[in-house]
């Protein structure tokens, strides 16, 4: 009789320990679907804007970027509604989406932070829109570590604006990087020195699994056949104008 108490007890105690386990997992599996859900959904946000922002400068081709250069271009990030305010109180003035040239069309966007003190020293309190065409591989290719910072030999430099870039103009052989800004709807190319570029990958892990060096690496990785229409917002603008 002691011995059944005794082995009855211990399959309580197993079962409540099992139970209560589970329990936790089933807790943890839930805040983590949530997390992945509010990023989704501020990575949506971010596409919307950036798609918006391209469209918008597009729209008028005499003080728009050169269609040449956008077909030259390796890959396209924009980054809209850049803050001073973000720089001063998280060191984190604003996010964006890039996309790489393929060899069917552009890849699927991944998602970025931008930052550095001294770069939000320079902007002003208005909200700042940018654009980067990373104009070969070599430039793309400094992104594939999640972190591009906008100084020492990295080459970057304003980028011109008009229906053509103009003769005599080799900035696509100086610069790897052409960086352009809209505040108060003035466009112009830019300079962002100390400017950091940093990958959001709680964002990228969730839609991708991968982070940001890994999917424009190897952008055939993502299938964008099952990627979102939502998502795929900002790869069809870049199409639109980047064939």
């Amino acid at each position: 009789m002691k011995y059944l108490m005794k082995k009855w007890t211990m399959l309580a105690v197993v079962t409540v320990a099992a139970l209560s386990f589970g329990s936790s997992t089933i807790k943890a599996q839930a805040a983590s679907a949530r997390e992945n859900r509010k990023q989704q959904s501020e990575g949506r946000k971010e596409v919307r804007e950036a798609s918006k922002v391209l469209r918008e400068i597009m729209r008028v081709p005499d003080k728009a970027i050169p269609r040449e250069l956008l077909e030259k271009a390796e890959g396209i990030g924009v980054f809209p509604g850049v803050v001073k305010a973000g720089f001063i109180i998280g060191g984190r003035g604003g996010d964006g989406v890039v996309a790489r040239r393929t060899p069917h069309g552009w890849s699927a966007p991944v998602f970025y932070n931008i930052g550095g003190a001294s770069f939000g020293a320079q902007i002003g309190a208005q909200k700042t829109d940018y654009i980067m065409l990373f104009m070969n591989e070599g430039a793309l290719r400094d992104l594939l570590d999640d972190k591009l910072e906008f100084e020492g030999n990295l080459s970057f430099a304003a980028g011109p604006i008009g229906r053509t870039v103009g003769a005599g103009t080799n900035l696509t052989a100086d610069a790897g990087i052409l960086i352009y800004s809209r505040s108060k709807g003035l466009f112009a190319g830019a300079t962002i020195g100390g400017a950091v570029l940093t990958a959001d990958n709680s964002i990228n892990n969730a839609f991708y699994g991968m982070n940001a060096g890994q999917v424009l690496e190897r952008p055939e990785s993502v299938n964008m056949a099952n990627v979102s229409v939502d998502l795929r917002a900002f790869s069809d603008a870049v199409r639109m104008y980047a064939k």
